[in-house]
């Protein structure tokens, strides 16, 4: 099934795996099998604007029928939308055409090359494809900031809030920033979906916090792999002398990985890589 980024201002996107069609209009049919669920409250667009802050280039991934994409440039920023939706992005073109700040570009997102220069990621992302469209924005290298609209559990457990800590955020964290923002309930969308939403900031920071990424990384997912549950079972297979480093980050020896702070990391590579 094709994915879908159409859900951009106003829309959120899950991917839905049955389409019955039955007598529905074709823009019903598309909303069931792409799964777009429409963001109705336009104060839950102030906060992602808010939150974002956007200034020169910002590419939006989905913006549909374009209410963010409006708010973004009445902002300050110049938005590129990227909408998989060839019904959406031919509407959204139409109205556009004639506003410099705005350029529709009709297919996915994950699929286009970053830009050359500076630029934001600010959009209302589906569920289905968040994973795919955080890494993206991870390893583009002009990137500066991306403001998502996701999943709460995703954005909760991406941040810590939980009182752990993912992979993905742990291994990351040299070089961005993540922050929980405001909760967007569910009722704020259009057909309403089962869970809530949350506005996700990951911003690159000013100097990464460690020298070299591949040892870095290579810590990280050493700790994670591991055996025993503990993070000092993990990393004493390749570093025998891990006990003065957990020491120095002020990790206790049963702590489970999870449960190990993303600035205890830099401490520990900090330790055992000097």
């Amino acid at each position: 099934m094709a994915q879908n980024y159409a859900h951009g201002n106003f829309s959120h996107t899950q991917k839905n795996t049955r389409n019955r069609g039955g007598g529905r209009t074709s823009v019903d049919r598309a909303r069931r099998t792409l799964s777009q669920n429409f963001l109705v409250d336009r104060h839950a667009v102030e906060l992602i604007v808010k939150a974002a802050a956007p200034e020169g280039l910002v590419l939006e991934p989905g913006p549909g029928e374009g209410v963010l994409t409006f708010a973004l440039v009445d902002a300050g920023a110049r938005v590129v939308g990227h909408e998989i939706d060839p019904r959406l992005a031919g509407r959204l073109a139409s109205r556009t055409r004639t506003d410099p700040r705005i350029e529709v570009v009709r297919g996915d997102f994950t699929a286009a090359r970053p830009p050359r220069e500076p630029f934001a990621v600010v959009g209302n992302i589906p569920y289905a494809v968040t994973s795919k469209i955080v890494d993206w924005c991870l390893r583009a290298p002009e990137l500066t900031s991306a403001t998502l609209l996701t999943q709460l559990e995703y954005a909760r457990k991406r941040t810590g809030d939980y009182g752990r800590w993912s992979l993905v955020t742990v291994e990351s964290w040299p070089w961005f920033d993540w922050t929980l923002g405001d909760t967007v309930g569910r009722e704020s969308f259009r057909p309403v979906p089962a869970v809530d939403s949350a506005i996700l900031r990951i911003q690159r920071r000013p100097e990464p916090l460690v020298g070299d990424r591949r040892s870095y990384q290579e810590l990280v997912e050493l700790g994670f792999g591991g055996t025993g549950g503990s993070v000092r079972a993990s990393l004493k297979r390749r570093h025998p002398d891990v006990d003065a480093a957990l020491e120095a980050a002020g990790i206790a020896r049963d702590t489970v990985v999870g449960h190990v702070h993303p600035d205890q990391w830099i401490t520990l590579w900090r330790r055992l890589h000097h």
